[in-house]
C-alpha cells in the first residue's frame, strides 16, 4: 500500500462487512484479530449503520497463526450461538486465514452438523485485493444465491430494494423515500430492503416480490440471479429530481402493469412548486457560484448531476467517482492526488463530495454526498437526496449554499 494522506479506498472485505452489518437475526464472526473488527464497528456507527447484525472477532493470537489453530474459532462460534441464537452466522475472512492456508468453507462444513438450526455461511466475497464496491457486489450476490427460499408470489404487489447498503451516504433516508413514493404512487409495499433495513427472514422471502428495484450497479448480478430463480423482473436506477422520479415510477408501473395514482403525483408537484419555479431562474442568474461539482459513488454522482444540470439548468463543474472500475467518460475516477489538487486549486462553485473532501477543501460539511465523513450520522430521519423530497431538499440546499458563499 502506498502512502495516503486521506483514507485509502476501502477493500472488498469492508464492502462485505458494511453489506452484512445491518441484517437482523444474524451474527458475523471474523476469523481475525480484534483490531480489525473494532475499527470496522466504529466506522459503521459513524455512518449510522446501527447494530442489526451482531459483530464478533475470534481475536486470534500469535500461537494460532503459527500453528494454524482453530480452537478459538470453534469456541467463539459456540458462544455466539448460545448467547444470541442467530438464524445465520456469517464467517468473514481476514488476511490471516489466507496467510496460514486455512480453508474456512471446509471448516464450516465440518462444524455445521453441530448447529442444525443455525446456518453457517462463509463469505468468500470481497478481499483485500479488490475494492469496496466489488465486495458489495459479491456479497449481495452471495445473499441472493443462498438465503431466498422457494415461496409463492405475494397476493398483492410487493417489491425488494437491492443495493441499499450502509456504505452509501444517506442510505436510510433514500430507501425510506423509495418506500414512500411507491406506496403513494402505486400502492405497493416492500418485502426486503437489501440490506440496510432487513432481516434473515426478509431475505428468505425475497422470491415472493413482484419486482426488484436495483439502486446501485453492484446489485445487478443479484437481481439477475433472482430473475432466473423466481422470474422476478427488475429495474435499475436511482430516481433523482422531479422528472427523473416520475420517469422511474412510469417504468416500474409499466413492468407491474399498474396505473400511477395521479392524485399522489399532483400533490408532490404542488409541494415542490415553490422551489421548482424559483430554482431554475435563480441558477440562471448565477455564474461561477452556481456551478455544480460532485464526487462520490458513480451512480449517485451521475444521477444528481443529471438533475441539477438537466432539470434545474445549473452549470456543470467537476465530476469524479471513487471507484476505478466504475469510471466513464462523463464520471472519471480520480485518486486523492487528483481530486485534492482540483478542489483546492481551480474549483469554484458548489461542491458535494465526501466529508473528508469537504474538510480538505474548507467547504460546508452540510454538502456531504459520500463517506467517509467527520460527523456522526446519528439522525435516522434526515431528508433524502432521491425522489420528490430529495429533489426539493437538493434544490433548497444548493440555493442556500450559493447565498451563504456570496
Amino acid at each position: 500500500m502506498g502512502l495516503h494522506r486521506f483514507h485509502p479506498t476501502p477493500s472488498g472485505r469492508m464492502g462485505t462487512l458494511w453489506t452484512l452489518s445491518t441484517i437482523r437475526n444474524a451474527a458475523l464472526l471474523e476469523f481475525g484479530s480484534m483490531g480489525h473488527m473494532l475499527s470496522g464497528q466504529k466506522l459503521l456507527k459513524t455512518a449510522g449503520a446501527g447494530t442489526g447484525c451482531k459483530l464478533y472477532s475470534t481475536h486470534i493470537n500469535e500461537s494460532d497463526i503459527a500453528l494454524g489453530g482453530t480452537e478459538r474459532f470453534s469456541q467463539s462460534l459456540r458462544d455466539i450461538i448460545a448467547r444470541d441464537q442467530p438464524r445465520v452466522v456469517f464467517i468473514l475472512p481476514s488476511a490471516i486465514p489466507a496467510m496460514i492456508g486455512l480453508d474456512i468453507p471446509a471448516l464450516c462444513r465440518e462444524l455445521q452438523p453441530e448447529y442444525p438450526r443455525v446456518r453457517l455461511l462463509p463469505c468468500q466475497a470481497g478481499a483485500f485485493n479488490v475494492e469496496l464496491h466489488r465486495g458489495v457486489e459479491e456479497t449481495l450476490l452471495l445473499l441472493a444465491t443462498t438465503l431466498p427460499q422457494p415461496v409463492p408470489r405475494t397476493p398483492e404487489p410487493t417489491f425488494n430494494i437491492i443495493g441499499s447498503c450502509s456504505d452509501l451516504f444517506q442510505f436510510n433516508a433514500d430507501a425510506r423515500e423509495i418506500v414512500r413514493i411507491l406506496a403513494g404512487a402505486l400502492g405497493i409495499t416492500p418485502l426486503c430492503i437489501m440490506t440496510s433495513d432487513t432481516s434473515v427472514e426478509d431475505l428468505e422471502g425475497m422470491g415472493g416480490a413482484h419486482i426488484n428495484l436495483v439502486v446501485r450497479r453492484e446489485g445487478v448480478p443479484a437481481a439477475r440471479h433472482l430473475q432466473l430463480q423466481f422470474g422476478t423482473p427488475w429495474v435499475e436506477g436511482r430516481p433523482y429530481g422531479m422528472k427523473g422520479t416520475q420517469a422511474w415510477l412510469a417504468e416500474v408501473a409499466r413492468i407491474l402493469g399498474k396505473s400511477i395514482n395521479q392524485n399522489f403525483i399532483t400533490a408532490q408537484n404542488a409541494d415542490a412548486q415553490p422551489i421548482m419555479e424559483l430554482a431554475p431562474r435563480f441558477f440562471a442568474h448565477q455564474q461561477k457560484a452556481g456551478r455544480l461539482s460532485l464526487g462520490g459513488h458513480a451512480d449517485v454522482v451521475a444521477g444528481i448531476f443529471a438533475y441539477g444540470c438537466g432539470e434545474l439548468g445549473m452549470a456543470g463543474g467537476l465530476c469524479w467517482c471513487d471507484c476505478s472500475s466504475m469510471a466513464s467518460a462523463t464520471v472519471p475516477f480520480w485518486p486523492e492526488t487528483q481530486w485534492s489538487q482540483a478542489v483546492t486549486d481551480r474549483h469554484q462553485g458548489l461542491l458535494m463530495a465526501s466529508g473528508e473532501v469537504l474538510a480538505w477543501a474548507k467547504r460546508n460539511s452540510a454538502m456531504q454526498l459520500a463517506n467517509p465523513g467527520q460527523a456522526w450520522q446519528l439522525y435516522p430521519y434526515a431528508p433524502p437526496f432521491i425522489g420528490f423530497r430529495g429533489a426539493m431538499n437538493l434544490a433548497a440546499m444548493w440555493m442556500n449554499e450559493v447565498i451563504r458563499t456570496r
